[in-house]
C-alpha cells in the first residue's frame, strides 16, 4: 500500500536519484554519462511522481525508499528502456539522443530488476517494459481514488480535504505564520520538513485528480490550474533540486476550485 510516509521519502531523495546507465556496467556517480540521453530535473521529478515511490515492475512493486535505524535512503534507479548507448539492452540506433533522455524511454526499478531487464534482455522486450510502467501508473491513481469523477461536487468533495491540508500546513509552519519573529523557534525547520511530508505530496495528487477532471473546469479555473502547475513546478525545484529561484505564488483562487 502506497502511504504518505514512502511519498515524504520518495520526494525527499529524489534529488539524489542517480540516472543508471541502461547497460549492464554499473558506476557510482550522480549523474548520467550519456549526455543529452540523461534525464532533466524535471523529467526525474515526473518519473518520481508516477512511481509513487515503488518499483514499477508489477512483479515487484519493492519500496523504493527505505528507513534504517536513523538513515533514510532510496534504492532507485533509473533505467533506460531502449539503451541510451548504441550497443545496450534494446537498442534501437534510429532515436535520438533527446528521445532516449525522454520520460516515455524512462523507468523506475529497485537495482535487481534493472539489473534482470539488463542482464536477461531478451525476456523484457521494450513492449513489456512500457507496459509495466502504463499499468503502474494507473494502479497509483486506484490507490490514491484518482478517477473522472460523475459531477464537480464529487471532485470538490476529493480536492477540498488536501486544500484544507495545505493550508493549515501553512498557517502553522508556513514563512508568514508568528513563528517568523521568534529567532528561537524550530518552526522555520519544521516547515521545511512539513513541504517534503505533506505539500509536496498533496501538490501532486491535486494536479492527478485536476488533471483527470480537467474537462468539468471553467476558463477561469483553467488559469489558475496552470499557475498552480507552475507552481508546483517552481516548488519543487526549489526544494528538491535546491535551485536558488522565486518561485511563483501559490494562486489563491485554487482553493474553490470545482465549487458551485
Amino acid at each position: 500500500m502506497v502511504n504518505r510516509k514512502v511519498l515524504a521519502l520518495f520526494f525527499r531523495h529524489c534529488a539524489k536519484l542517480r540516472p543508471v546507465i541502461c547497460n549492464t556496467t554499473r558506476t557510482n556517480i550522480m549523474s548520467c554519462t550519456r549526455g543529452i540521453a540523461s534525464p532533466n530535473p524535471h523529467t526525474k521529478l515526473k518519473l518520481f511522481a508516477d512511481s509513487g515511490g515503488y518499483c514499477q515492475n508489477p512483479d515487484c512493486n519493492e519500496n523504493l525508499f527505505l528507513t534504517v535505524g536513523k538513515a533514510s535512503f532510496h534504492i532507485a534507479e533509473m533505467a533506460h528502456i531502449i539503451s541510451a548507448g548504441e550497443k545496450g539492452p534494446r537498442t534501437n540506433l534510429k532515436l535520438s539522443k533527446a528521445e532516449k533522455g525522454d520520460f516515455s524511454n524512462l523507468i523506475l526499478l529497485c537495482p535487481t530488476c534493472h539489473t534482470k531487464i539488463d542482464k536477461a534482455e531478451t525476456e523484457y522486450p521494450e513492449i513489456l517494459i512500457k507496459e509495466w510502467k502504463n499499468s503502474h501508473s494507473q494502479k497509483i491513481n486506484t490507490l490514491f481514488n484518482i478517477k473522472l469523477f460523475n459531477s464537480r461536487d464529487e471532485a470538490r468533495q476529493a480536492v477540498a480535504p488536501i486544500l484544507n491540508e495545505n493550508k493549515t500546513v501553512f498557517d502553522i509552519y508556513g514563512p508568514l505564520s508568528d513563528e517568523r519573529f521568534n529567532p528561537e523557534s524550530e518552526t522555520p525547520q519544521r516547515w521545511l520538513s512539513k513541504i517534503q511530508q505533506v505539500i509536496l505530496p498533496n501538490n501532486r495528487k491535486l494536479l492527478r485528480i485536476i488533471d483527470s477532471n480537467y474537462s468539468m473546469l471553467s476558463q477561469a479555473e483553467i488559469k489558475n490550474v496552470e499557475l498552480f502547475r507552475q507552481h508546483v513546478l517552481d516548488f519543487e525545484a526549489k526544494h528538491i533540486n535546491k535551485e536558488d529561484i522565486n518561485a511563483t505564488q501559490f494562486p489563491i483562487q485554487l482553493e474553490h476550485i470545482f465549487s458551485n
